[in-house]
């Protein structure tokens, strides 16, 4: 039986600046058809990372495979037209059409420019394809950024803060974009501050602090990990006479109880089983909550 390699493979990766550390220790690993995001403040070694894995530095110590070859070895570059990189910082010539733009990154990758056409207008921006690039708004040029990315059906996506500019009918078609993506089995790898509007994208969230990885898993993971509290809230379609033991009152018809992760489900089946019950909420901790909890206990 052939094992395949993980698209993206790091293990005790250390990059070293002077005396700094920007990424210390670190491995990490992508499968097919995963999205991962990359949460951590500005110099956490975000975007060191994605530097490593494109082989445009290279670690002290530890290893660093793309698709299988060391990410900064000639056979990793031959690779690189497989990944795709949307960097934080998007520089677009201004005096070339959307058109023309598209056909140079594309030659650059040694692609055919046949799909252009259709990639504009996936990403929304194909009646502004023969405008200069330099009278796109921000939002515009976030998706010819977008496009360029996606040249050539990449097996790596890299993504560098992507929503950067898009307004919210943008964001949603980005996000329609990675689940396709990602539904294709293309490994995406997504750095982010926008944690909120990621927490119904990512397989898996990795969060780092100083250069170091502080947490790694699913959602469901983090939360068990971060043992933050959920809130169970009640509608009654009759005002009760008592208030249950635990819980609150928040108006005339409505319950709120706060608990442990670990009770959530016997104290539904509690609610459940309270009469005049007409709804049930669950409110559980977002990526936001999680991520502060992890950066306020490796500081504790």
């Amino acid at each position: 039986m052939t094992v395949t390699a993980p698209p993206i493979d790091l293990r005790r990766v250390t990059k070293r600046y002077g005396a700094l550390a920007a990424v210390d220790d670190v491995s990490l690993f992508l499968e097919p058809g995963e999205c991962v995001i990359l949460a951590g403040h500005n110099g956490a070694g975000k975007s060191t990372l994605i530097k490593l894995i494109l082989g445009l530095i290279r670690a002290e110590s530890g290893t660093v495979r793309v698709l299988g070859d060391l990410a900064a070895s000639p056979a990793a570059a031959r690779a690189r037209r497989l990944i795709g990189y949307l960097p934080e910082t998007v520089a677009l010539h201004p005096s070339l059409t959307g058109a023309e733009t598209l056909a140079f990154y594309a030659r650059l990758k040694g692609l055919s420019t046949q799909g252009n056409a259709a990639l504009l207008s996936r990403v929304g921006i194909a009646e502004a394809a023969k405008r200069r690039v330099g009278g796109y708004s921000k939002g515009m040029r976030q998706r010819l950024a977008l496009a360029q990315a996606l040249l050539g059906k990449p097996r790596i996506l890299l993504l560098d803060e992507p929503t950067t500019g898009l307004d919210p009918a943008s964001r949603l078609l980005f996000y329609d974009i990675v689940r396709e993506l990602r539904d294709a089995g293309t490994a995406i790898l997504l750095s982010t501050h926008a944690l909120a509007e990621l927490e119904g994208q990512a397989d898996r969230v990795i969060v780092m602090q100083k250069g170091r990885k502080i947490a790694d898993g699913s959602l469901s993971d983090l939360r068990q990990d971060a043992g933050l509290p959920v809130r169970i809230r009640l509608t009654l379609a009759l005002e009760p006479i008592e208030v249950p033991d635990g819980w609150r009152r928040i108006s005339a018809h409505r319950l709120e109880l706060t608990c442990p992760a670990a009770e959530k489900l016997q104290r539904l089946r509690d609610a459940q089983a309270l009469p005049h019950i007409s709804d049930i909420e669950l409110e559980q901790p977002g990526l936001d909550e999680m991520y502060a909890h992890f950066l306020r206990r490796e500081d504790a």
